[in-house]
């Protein structure tokens, strides 16, 4: 398993819900393969959104992948990346896909090259691992408050100390 930078990982959980949101339940296939055919057809004329998620949607069904190592070793950096080196590791098939990669290389290569490797993290989740942020994986190991404050001392503020901010306190 390889680590890939959280920012990926996020966008790749981003995907798999959008395409679940796109899908329905029960899932409406038809719906889901017109709404890719639109994206795919908009992005290889040259337009499309400038959205990561969106473009990795349009990529995940249709994209190929050649040399998935490429794309484990670019996944660690999300702003710093090779979008050639991405862009060499895929191919889609022949037709409007094609057209839409070559597009997509030339008019957005950073966006691009961050959704290929978006939706190839999102087709194989068993090649990557995040890093576990959640409060509970943090929280692990901990057991609570220490006795000793920063400075090895456990007795706190002293009582003459807490009357200072007393407002009715004993006079």
């Amino acid at each position: 398993m390889r680590r890939v930078h959280p920012e990926f990982a996020f966008q790749a959980r981003e995907l798999a819900e959008q395409i679940e949101g796109i899908l329905g339940d029960p899932p409406d296939r038809k719906n889901y393969q017109a709404m890719t055919k639109a994206l795919v057809s908009e992005y290889a004329k040259g337009g499309g959104i400038e959205d990561l998620n969106m473009m990795a949607f349009a990529l995940v069904d249709v994209i190929d992948i050649a040399d998935p190592k490429a794309l484990l070793a670019d996944a660690e950096d999300f702003e710093f990346g090779d979008p050639a080196r991405v862009f060499g590791a895929v191919s889609c098939p022949a037709g409007e896909a094609a057209k839409m990669l070559e597009a997509i290389e030339e008019n957005h290569p950073d966006l691009g090259r961050q959704a290929i490797v978006t939706a190839f993290l999102h087709k194989h989740p068993r090649m990557w691992d995040d890093d576990d942020t959640s409060l509970d994986q943090l929280a692990e190991g901990d057991e609570g408050d220490d006795d000793d404050d920063e400075y090895g001392r456990g007795d706190g503020a002293s009582e003459e100390f807490t009357q200072i901010f007393d407002q009715e306190g004993e006079r």
